[in-house]
């Protein structure tokens, strides 16, 4: 009886603790919006103008909208933190939990009455929380939901992010519909590839790149050294880092995407100021390339360049990773002379290639024994050549499609023993008949190309409107040849063949 009375007593609780049919005003001026977003963040452009359409759309309806978005990027690059500037500018209250690694679907649809210790699920929750029935739910790292004995919470979530379904949203506790249309849903995760295919199709997905040097720097400036100065309690006259030595740290400590290791380094020099000058040392401290290595130790990076020139053989890629881009070289060598008697064809693969990169390498290897046939007829380099391709750095796993042209004129430079125009980089499929197909990641490929100095891509003709898109500082100085067949890519790298 006393068992029962405390249950019933708990499900009149919750169910009296639901915000039913409250709302907080929600923000239409489109102008302070945006001097907010403007204001916490810089870039992300995006992300800013899919927000101020949503508050446009609210504005003309004069109704509070609910609505499902995910941003996807490298980590770093502010996708939550711009969520709680994007509840700011719209004057909803804010909510945050993460999925990473959960295995139970009680903690989205909650528990039934029945159980000892049974609660709603996270979308109640929520609402309790807020008091309101229209604030902004970030659901982070739902590319790292797991799956276990007690459900799938992913498939959960399919009707709780569902615009058709969630306006009647069914808890397990409260067992009454709950309407969820008016909350404005932030997904964030690293990757797509392993969210489920229904829950991305639900989901309108933005993504954010990362960074390049301009950006972080205006970053750090204008954020993180004014954070790191009020945290560390130093003046401004106090401690002065040089946009040289901004600079130099974010090319040789901080080259991937984000801007969290920027920050952490930030964060380290002004430390390590503050302990000079409380132990009076120094009365102001400045940094500059020079002595930078004295507050955040040796560089990290010194390139990404193994060759200053490339010899036959070796072709610069560009690949794409979870972190950003980077570029990566692609060394073929002779296991051992043509001459000899004993010689047969064949091709060798290391670098911790994945599968799909395998068959890049094979098709690029049919593709080039075609192709050079048909161009030098008189060279039999591919009748006896026993082929090692190699990817470095060995402890890296690699893998995509993206690099089979680079592959391709790896071995072509190789059979003709000519090094491939210099200071040029390349991403992009190859099929069998040597069509140039597109590929991902553009922007971080190019971003990745310009930080190593490279002046020339070759970029798939098929990826020519992504990189249009691009902003003008990221194109400025670059020579890009656009490539539907691979004939367009190899008049490019070998001029005079």
């Amino acid at each position: 009886m006393v068992c029962s009375c405390s249950v019933t007593r708990n499900y009149l609780d919750w169910l009296t603790s639901i915000p039913w049919g409250v709302h907080s005003e929600e923000n239409f001026d489109i102008s302070r919006a945006r001097e907010i977003l403007d204001e916490d963040h810089y870039g992300l452009q995006d992300i800013k103008e899919r927000i101020l359409e949503f508050i446009a759309v609210s504005q003309l309806n004069k109704s509070v909208q609910g609505k499902i978005l995910c941003f996807v990027g490298p980590p770093g690059v502010g996708k939550t933190s711009i969520a709680r500037s994007i509840a700011r500018a719209l004057n909803r209250k804010y909510f945050r939990f993460s999925v990473g690694g959960m295995t139970d679907v009680a903690e989205i649809k909650g528990h039934r009455r029945t159980y000892v210790g049974a609660m709603p699920g996270k979308a109640i929750q929520c609402l309790k929380k807020t008091q309101t029935s229209n604030p902004l739910v970030v659901i982070d790292e739902v590319d790292k939901i797991g799956r276990g004995f007690q459900g799938d919470p992913a498939s959960a979530l399919l009707e709780l992010l569902d615009p058709e379904q969630n306006s009647g949203f069914l808890d397990h506790y409260l067992d009454v519909p709950v309407d969820l249309s008016k909350v404005l849903f932030i997904c964030t995760g690293n990757v797509t590839d392993t969210i489920p295919g229904p829950l991305q199709d639900r989901m309108e997905i933005i993504q954010v790149s990362g960074y390049v040097e301009d950006e972080k720097k205006a970053i750090a400036q204008q954020y993180l050294i004014p954070v790191a100065r009020t945290a560390s309690g130093v003046k401004e006259s106090e401690v002065d880092i040089t946009e040289d030595a901004l600079a130099s740290l974010i090319k040789q400590y901080c080259r991937e995407s984000g801007v969290r290791n920027l920050q952490k380094h930030v964060e380290k020099i002004f430390r390590k100021a503050a302990l000079q000058i409380v132990e009076k040392t120094e009365e102001t401290v400045a940094i500059t390339p020079d002595n930078l290595h004295k507050f955040v130790g040796n560089p990290v990076f010194l390139s990404d360049r193994m060759y200053d020139s490339t010899p036959p053989g070796v072709v610069m890629g560009l690949a794409w990773t979870a972190m950003g881009g980077s570029t990566l070289y692609v060394e073929s060598a002779l296991k051992h002379s043509v001459e000899g008697e004993k010689s047969e064809p064949s091709l060798e693969t290391t670098g911790q290639l994945g599968a799909v990169m395998q068959e890049s390498a094979k098709i690029a290897y049919t593709f080039a024994k075609s192709f050079l046939s048909k161009h030098q007829p008189d060279n039999k380099f591919f009748d006896k050549a026993a082929i090692h391709i190699h990817v470095p750095a060995g402890a890296t796993p690699k893998d995509g499609p993206s690099a089979g042209c680079t592959i391709v004129s790896a071995l072509l430079s190789l059979a003709m023993n000519k090094s491939a125009r210099q200071n040029i980089a390349m991403t992009g499929e190859v099929s069998l008949t040597g069509k140039v197909l597109p590929v991902g990641g553009i922007k971080e490929k190019t971003i990745a190309a310009r930080r190593d100095g490279v002046t020339c891509v070759v970029i798939p003709e098929g990826n020519r409107k992504d990189y249009e898109e691009l902003p003008d500082f990221i194109r400025e100085g670059m020579e890009v040849h656009f490539a539907e067949n691979y004939r367009d890519l190899y008049t490019i790298l070998f001029p005079q063949q």
